[in-house]
C-alpha cells in the first residue's frame, strides 16, 4: 500500500525519454518555471480526467481527489516505489558535500530496473540539503549536494563549499517516492555522519537525518549565549486574524503553527536541482549552472517548507529564514533546517510537533511508538513527547488545534489566499483550494474522526478532480480521547523490509 501524502508537491521530469511515462502541469516555482504532477497525493491517487465534467462536492471526512484513469489502467502492474541513496563518505565534510549522492534501486536493482532515476524524479527523485553552523560565530550558510542517477556524472561538477573552521553540519533528505533507504558508501559512512533513517526495523519513509542533534544541540547553545540571532518570523499586515479583523501586524505563519501544517508536518526539503534535458544529467540549481545548461528542467521535492517558503509567504507579506548559499555565490536561499530554527525561536504557544500519529513515526504495525517521534522531532529540534506538550500536539490534540485554528485561518484570509497560485492544480486550482483540499484530506489521513471530530471542509471539485472551491465550517470542535488507540489508516509496513538497510550494509 502507498503511504497517504495529500499534501505533496512533486515534481514531474519534462524530458523526450519520459514522456511516454509523465503527464505533468507546469507551475511557477518561485518565478522559475517546474512540471508538477499529482502522484503521491492522497490513497496514492492521482487527479485526472474523470468520467463526468461535471462539479461534485465531497463529502465532509472523505478524501478529495478521485482514481485516476491512469491509476487505474495501472493498477494490476506492481510500481516500484522505494530507493536506496548511497551516502559518499566524509559526508559532513566540504568534500563529503561536494560529491554527489547516488540515487539506486533497493535489493541490487540498476537504476533502469527499479525507476530510480532522477530522471524520474517526479516519482523517485531524492533531494538532499545541508545547513552549515558556524559554532564560534552562530553564523548559518546553507548547501544543496547534488544527488545523481548511479552510473551517471553531473551535468556540472559541484561546489566545493568553503566551510568556517569546527563546521557543525546537518543533513536532511527528501524523498518522492515512498521509502528512502541510506546506504553508506564506505564501511563507517553512516555511523561517523550520524545518520538515521528511523529505528531498528522501521524506517521514516521518505525523510531521513544526519548529524541533526548535533546540530540543533549547537545551534541552540549558540543562541542561549548570545552568538546566533534568529530574526522574528515577522508580521504582516494582509493577514486577517481568524476574527475577521483586518490584521495589524499578524504574525507570519511558521512551520510549528497550525496555520499552515498537514499530517507530517515538518518533513522534506527546499532543495532544487537542475536536470539536462538532453542527456539526463543532473546539476545543482545555481544561476551559472542554468546558464550552462540552456533549457535545464527545475526539479523539486515536495515538501511542506517549500509551500510556506515559496508560496505562502510571499502572497502574505512575509520573509522565509535564509542564509548564504555556499554554492551559488552566496546568493540568500531557505532550507529545512532555518524553519525549524525560526520555529523553534518563536515557537506558538499551542505548537504543531510531530504527532505521533504521523504515519512516518508509526511503528511496523502502524501503531503510535512515542521513541521513534522523538527520534524524529530530535532530528529537527523539537522537543521529545511529553506531557506538557501532548497539551497541543497528541494525535488527539494535534487534530483538534488543526481544525480549530487552520479552518478559521483559511476562512478569514479565503479573498487573499484565492488570489495565489496552487503548488499543485491538479489538488486545488489556487492556493486556498488547495490549502483546503490539503486540509480535507489530512483530517482524514490522521483518522481525526477517531475523536470524535467532524471533517471541516467541504471542497467542489470540477471533472478532473481539483478542488475549485471550499466552504468551511469553522465551529470550535472539542477532541475526545479514544478509549483505545485506534487503528491509522494507511499503515506503512515499516518492518517488511530487511531491516539492516537500517544501518550501514557492512554492519557498521
Amino acid at each position: 500500500m502507498r503511504r497517504n501524502h495529500s499534501s505533496r508537491i512533486v515534481v514531474k521530469v519534462a524530458i523526450p525519454v519520459v514522456v511516454a511515462l509523465v503527464i505533468g502541469v507546469v507551475v511557477a516555482v518561485a518565478g522559475r518555471s517546474a512540471v508538477t504532477n499529482l502522484g503521491n497525493t492522497a490513497l496514492g491517487t492521482t487527479a485526472s480526467a474523470s468520467a463526468s465534467a461535471a462539479p461534485s462536492v465531497a463529502p465532509s471526512g472523505t478524501p478529495s481527489v478521485a482514481p485516476s484513469a491512469t491509476s487505474t489502467a495501472t493498477a494490476t502492474a506492481t510500481v516500484n516505489v522505494n530507493c536506496d541513496i548511497i551516502v559518499p563518505k566524509y559526508a559532513l565534510t566540504a568534500r563529503g558535500l561536494a560529491t554527489p549522492y547516488q540515487l539506486t534501486g533497493t535489493d541490487g536493482q540498476t537504476p533502469a530496473q527499479s525507476g530510480c532515476e532522477m530522471t524520474n524524479a517526479a516519482n523517485l527523485g531524492a533531494f538532499v540539503q545541508a545547513t552549515i553552523l558556524n559554532p564560534a560565530t552562530g553564523k548559518l550558510y546553507v548547501n544543496d549536494p547534488l544527488v545523481i542517477t548511479q552510473g551517471t556524472t553531473p551535468a556540472e561538477a559541484p561546489v566545493v563549499p568553503v566551510l568556517p573552521k569546527n563546521a557543525i553540519v546537518t543533513i536532511d533528505f527528501g524523498f518522492n517516492g515512498t521509502d528512502l533507504f541510506q546506504v553508506g558508501a564506505g564501511p563507517n559512512t553512516l555511523k561517523n555522519a550520524n545518520c538515521v533513517n528511523g529505528t531498528s526495523g522501521s524506517i521514516f519513509g521518505q525523510v531521513s537525518f544526519c548529524n541533526g542533534i548535533n546540530f540543533f544541540t549547537a545551534a541552540f547553545k549558540d543562541e542561549r549565549e548570545g552568538r546566533l540571532v534568529v530574526p522574528s518570523e515577522g508580521t504582516s499586515d494582509k493577514i486577517i486574524a481568524s476574527g475577521g479583523a483586518l490584521g495589524s501586524g499578524q504574525n507570519c505563519p511558521e512551520t510549528r503553527n497550525f496555520d499552515m501544517v498537514d499530517q507530517d508536518p515538518s518533513d522534506n526539503v527546499t532543495t532544487f536541482y537542475l536536470l539536462n534535458p538532453a542527456t539526463g544529467q543532473t546539476a545543482q540549481d545555481t544561476t551559472s549552472n542554468a546558464a550552462n545548461i540552456p533549457g535545464s528542467t527545475l526539479l523539486a521535492n515536495g515538501s511542506d517548507n517549500t509551500l510556506l517558503d515559496a508560496f505562502m509567504d510571499p502572497l502574505l507579506g512575509c520573509t522565509p529564514f535564509q542564509a548564504p548559499d555556499l554554492a551559488n555565490n552566496n546568493a540568500l536561499t531557505s532550507s529545512q533546517a532555518l524553519d525549524e530554527l525560526l520555529s523553534a525561536a518563536h515557537q506558538p504557544t499551542i505548537a504543531a510537533l510531530v504527532p505521533e500519529n504521523d504515519e512516518m513515526v508509526l511503528n511496523g504495525n502502524g501503531q503510535l511508538d512515542a521513541t521513534k517521534t522523538d527520534l524524529y522531532r530530535e532530528e529537527l529540534g523539537q522537543a521529545p513527547v511529553s506531557a506538557q506538550n501532548n497539551k497541543t500536539s497528541s494525535p488527539e490534540m494535534f487534530c483538534q488545534n488543526m481544525v480549530d485554528i487552520q479552518t478559521p485561518f483559511l476562512s478569514a484570509n479565503q479573498a487573499l489566499l484565492a488570489t495565489g497560485q496552487s503548488p499543485v492544480p491538479g489538488v486545488g486550482d489556487n492556493l486556498l483550494t488547495f490549502l483546503a483540499n490539503r486540509l480535507n484530506m489530512s483530517f482524514t489521513n490522521l483518522a481525526c474522526q477517531n475523536f470524535g471530530l467532524t471533517n471541516p471542509v467541504t471542497v467542489t471539485l470540477n471533472g478532473t478532480g481539483a478542488a475549485v472551491a471550499a466552504t468551511f465550517n469553522t465551529a470550535q470542535q472539542t477532541a475526545a480521547t479514544p478509549a483505545a488507540t485506534p487503528a491509522m489508516p494507511g499503515s506503512s509496513q515499516r518492518a517488511g523490509r530487511s531491516h539492516h538497510r537500517l544501518m550501514d550494509p557492512s554492519g557498521a
